[in-house]
């Protein structure tokens, strides 16, 4: 695990977006492509809009697709819908093209949407390893992670898969990746800003004794990939050292 800890969120932005150029650049070099997997939230809407302008000319974004790691169980042209944010942000900005961009159709229900994003994913990687080469991930002040809520059903899905959740204290249904999803990617990047997160932070990174349905983040542990964490000073005030 590699723990970097920023005193602006400006420094954290330029760290985060050589950190994706460079995995970019070497998945494009070695299998023509780049798998890249977006967070919602607020969090990186000003990531993307970095991406997207001052950096836009460092990736070949011909050869990017992209998905999100988790959904809202609402229509694409809700607000909270992930997708909708990334195609302001990043997405139309950049003109990518549409069978280069995986939404999850919420059209459906939970369940056939998972279902029918799961048959979309394989088919890109058209029989491969289903290992992506970047998946960006947030966190909550409750250590949630993707949709990954705790004491929810899908904490216990060994599957590597998208699954829907019913989340209680939501109200809600979501849709998103499962922790072993999430562990065979080659990279995982966690983006985590602001006071609200340290306590999370500390009991996610430093507990020696495990509780994921606690803390649900606990879960993230690639099986061959590296994971880095991308913090505020604010957020990584009670770590110790």
């Amino acid at each position: 695990m590699n723990l970097l800890i920023y005193h602006t969120q400006a420094e954290l932005f330029e760290d985060l977006i050589d950190y994706i150029v460079s995995i970019a650049d070497s998945a494009i070099k070695e299998n023509d492509r780049f798998n890249f997997v977006l967070t919602g939230g607020n969090s990186p809407k000003a990531l993307y809009e970095l991406l997207a302008t001052t950096h836009k000319d460092r990736i070949d974004w011909s050869k990017v697709y992209f998905f999100f790691g988790d959904e809202r169980n609402v229509l694409a042209t809700h607000e909270s819908y992930n997708g909708l944010m990334a195609k302001r942000s990043i997405l139309d900005p950049l003109g990518i093209p549409e069978d280069h961009i995986f939404y999850v159709n919420t059209t459906l229900a939970p369940e056939k949407a998972a279902i029918e994003y799961n048959k979309a994913i394989s088919a890109h990687f058209d029989g491969a390893d289903i290992a992506f080469d970047l998946i960006l991930l947030g966190m909550g002040d409750d250590a949630h992670t993707a949709s990954l809520f705790p004491d929810t059903s899908i904490l216990t899905n060994k599957e590597v898969e998208i699954d829907s959740v019913f989340v209680e204290k939501l109200a809600t249904y979501r849709i998103s990746f499962t922790a072993p999803l999430i562990n065979k990617a080659k990279n995982i990047a966690f983006l985590v800003f602001g006071s609200s997160k340290a306590e999370a932070v500390k009991h996610v990174i430093e507990d020696e004794s495990k509780n994921p349905q606690l803390y649900p983040t606990q879960l993230i542990q690639p099986v061959d990939g590296s994971v880095t964490w991308f913090l505020d000073k604010a957020a990584a005030n009670l770590l110790e050292g």
